[in-house]
């Protein structure tokens, strides 16, 4: 039979849409029936997959970190220290950049906790990102609380770059790579 992936297709669709619909105005100023619509299947049908828009949302917020985590994990093994971790950064960076919906969707999105499992799972799937980034820290920084706050301040720091640049385009920007590079000079110390 033919069901489990159509569903799963039509799933992915709705993510799709919805997704398109939070980047253009915002996640609280769209409706499930919005949703439905864009995807040209009625409200009930939508309820089939997901409860609520919120739900969607949270879907959406892991999908996204899934995306990032598995661009983060690309980055060459061979690779150690300062190095590893200046193309960690570039890596989040470029995501960022290169997958704006996505990135608004993980960072600027007010994200429910999920009401069916009661738990916080967007929260829980950006942690589990953001550990590659404090284990690349922990083999530069032999003590762990220190490692954290250096992970924390340059995510920080890179999450400002990436916001800005995403939100306010207009701004007479240097030139991008140059600016990149510099931003992480200031983050991370000279190449």
């Amino acid at each position: 039979s033919t069901m489990p992936g159509k569903t799963l297709d039509r799933r992915e669709q709705i993510l799709d849409e919805a997704q398109r619909l939070f980047l253009r105005h915002g996640l609280d100023a769209v409706t499930t029936r919005q949703i439905a619509q864009a995807v040209g299947i009625s409200q009930p049908s939508l309820y089939a997959h997901f409860p609520n828009r919120d739900a969607i949302a949270v879907e959406l917020c892991i999908r996204a970190f899934g995306i990032l985590e598995r661009r983060l994990r690309k980055v060459d093994a061979a690779m150690t220290g300062a190095a590893r971790l200046r193309e960690l950064c570039r890596a989040y960076i470029d995501f960022g950049l290169e997958e704006p919906a996505a990135y608004r969707v993980a960072f600027h999105a007010d994200i429910a906790m999920d009401e069916v499992s009661g738990k916080h799972r967007g929260l829980e799937a950006g942690l589990a990102t953001f550990s590659i980034l404090r284990s690349a820290f922990g083999e530069l920084l032999a003590d762990p609380a220190a490692a954290e706050l250096a992970a924390q301040t340059v995510w920080a720091g890179m999450h400002g770059l990436v916001s800005i640049l995403l939100t306010r385009p207009e701004f007479p920007f240097v030139e991008r790579t140059r600016l990149i590079s510099a931003h992480l000079d200031r983050l991370l110390g000279p190449a």
